[in-house]
């Protein structure tokens, strides 16, 4: 069965599928590390975004104006989304959520990505993004240890009382 320019329903849930993993993964990546927004989150953003890309392309064709204008609201609307979950600590100077919140920006590109069937730069992508969220966390801690950066201040001890 033909919808619109794809055989329905396999290149549709190919698209669908691709953009659910890629929610899953960097979602369960959230959640494990105990952040707000974890699968659900992740994986509605993603399919969302795929959803976008996907109804734009449907009825527009390859109208590059179109879905530039589609990725525009993308890109600025998620960001949005991201700032919820970005807090600052009570009586501390620090920021939490910030990883979380790039995830879930990162997360709607990858999903739009997908939605107009550009696999090979949304898995390339999610194994780049995959490997930043898994070591990232373990780089900045050693190089904290080796450099004396008060993961706290963010300041070197040495400068933190000029």
């Amino acid at each position: 069965m033909q919808i619109g320019h794809w055989d329905f329903p396999s290149e549709l849930f190919i698209r669908l599928g691709f953009a659910l993993l890629v929610g899953l993964v960097l979602g369960l990546n959230r959640w494990l590390h105990h952040k707000s927004a974890g699968i659900r989150t992740h994986s509605l953003v993603s399919l969302g975004s795929a959803v976008a890309m996907l109804s734009i392309a449907s009825s527009h064709g390859s109208d590059a104006q179109a879905a530039s204008r589609v990725m525009q609201g993308l890109i600025t609307g998620i960001g949005f989304l991201g700032a919820g979950v970005i807090v600052r600590g009570g009586h501390s100077q620090t920021v939490h959520g910030l990883t979380t919140a790039a995830s879930i920006w990162a997360c709607a590109l990858l999903g739009a990505a997908f939605g107009v069937g550009q696999y090979a730069i949304g898995i390339s992508s999610l194994a780049v993004i995959f490997l930043v969220l898994l070591f990232g966390g373990g780089i900045e801690r050693v190089t904290g240890a080796v450099m004396g950066i008060d993961r706290e201040s963010e300041v070197p001890e040495d400068q933190a009382n000029s």
